[in-house]
């Protein structure tokens, strides 16, 4: 089973915030056992990002519900690589480790003997990953820096948000921490690939990843599109920059999520809507015109659809095999019948804090049940782990 496919594997974790413990958390629930290093004072930073907090019956212990989004399935153990006894723990450790994770501003971990090169010389098979803000090297490697930073400086929030000439225009950044969560999944991918790649030669081997190259990758088709016009993408709000119609729409009683595929889907909502000559209107025949003449276009079908209930186009939508969504809150989400099916919500036990709720690992779908650890508190394998190392 994939949930077992790290079995035997030992991480060492390092990080803290979100995109290193996000990779961590996926090897995790691949099998690995991930020993979470944190400081005694505090932990890791994310653990008071509150409310809201999980917390125990009496109230003594508590954790927020940011940590525990991405902690799950590992143990916490709480060292101070600053005094010695912590230090030679750690570098124990390290020798029966098979990957090292880290997030930790350029240079701290070399001050303290801890970087690749040192630890290299007692684990030759060590696979060591650094995250960071702006990578290992080049003129801006020393600053620190969050996601919401590389959401701006990537180029994501310049064609976010409402269009200059819309009430509310000016660049948004997305509601979650998009470039952490892409740098945790772009590791973790790192991390797999060097592992596959030690079982070959014996050799580890480091692993530079920064949030601003995710940041640049994430663009996608938006990067694409600028490299290929020269001409920088401009913020359209809920609209796709290169396909028609394909965006939010109001129906007389809410709103839906409309996206037409291809010409032929267009000329099929073009007849439910009792206007076929529109798929035969120059300015609207071929998806490259329907871009060209967004703004047209938007305005007719915004007064189509609001003729009539959410209920009566997104039967028809499905009849006609074309895909719409709705613009759900969280709580829609989790009781969409397909997400409970999916098994997507799931609960994991801990003995202090009771009842967890959890987010299953989409890689695992296929395999239905895998193990699920509540997130820990802080220090809370501590004895075990360095009494069993």
């Amino acid at each position: 089973m994939l949930g077992n496919a790290l079995e035997g594997i030992r991480v060492l974790d390092l990080s803290r915030i979100l995109a290193g413990p996000w990779c961590t958390q996926n090897l995790a629930d691949l099998g690995a056992e991930v020993i979470k290093v944190e400081r005694p004072n505090g932990g890791d930073d994310t653990r008071g990002w509150g409310p809201p907090y999980i917390e125990s019956g009496d109230g003594a212990h508590r954790m927020s519900a940011y940590f525990s989004c991405c902690n799950r399935n590992k143990k916490s153990v709480c060292l101070d690589f600053k005094l010695d006894e912590d230090k030679s723990r750690l570098m124990q450790m390290v020798r029966d480790a098979d990957v090292l994770v880290e997030n930790y501003r350029v240079g701290t971990l070399a001050r303290h003997g801890l970087d690749y090169d040192s630890l290299k010389a007692i684990n030759p098979g060590l696979i060591y990953l650094s995250i960071t803000g702006y990578g290992q090297t080049g003129p801006k490697a020393s600053r620190p820096g969050y996601d919401y930073i590389f959401q701006g400086l990537g180029g994501l929030m310049s064609y976010t948000g409402r269009a200059d000439d819309e009430d509310g225009a000016g660049p948004l950044r997305a509601g979650v921490a998009v470039v952490d969560i892409a740098t945790g999944m772009y590791a973790t991918s790192a991390l797999l690939a060097a592992l596959f790649q030690r079982g070959r030669t014996g050799k580890g081997s480091y692993l530079d990843i920064a949030l601003l190259d995710v940041a640049l990758a994430m663009n996608a088709n938006q990067g694409a599109n600028y490299l290929v016009s020269g001409e920088n993408p401009k913020r359209t709000g809920n609209a796709h920059p290169n396909l028609a119609p394909y965006e939010v729409f109001r129906a007389q009683d809410g709103y839906f999520i409309l996206a037409i595929g291809n010409d032929t889907q267009f000329q099929r909502f073009c007849a439910l809507c009792d206007r076929p000559e529109l798929a035969q209107d120059e300015r609207f025949a071929s998806n490259s015109a329907r871009i060209s003449n967004l703004g047209s276009l938007r305005k007719i079908l915004a007064a189509l659809i609001e003729q009539h209930p959410r209920a009566h186009w997104t039967r028809a939508l499905d009849r006609l095999g074309i895909s719409w969504g709705s613009v759900n809150t969280l709580e829609e989400a989790f009781e969409d019948e397909q997400v409970r099916h999916r098994g997507m919500l799931r609960y994991a036990s801990h003995p202090v804090l009771g009842e967890v709720a959890l987010v299953a690992n989409p890689m695992l779908a296929a395999e239905g049940q895998h193990r699920f650890a509540a997130p820990p508190l802080l220090g809370e394998h501590t004895a075990g782990v360095l009494q069993d190392g």
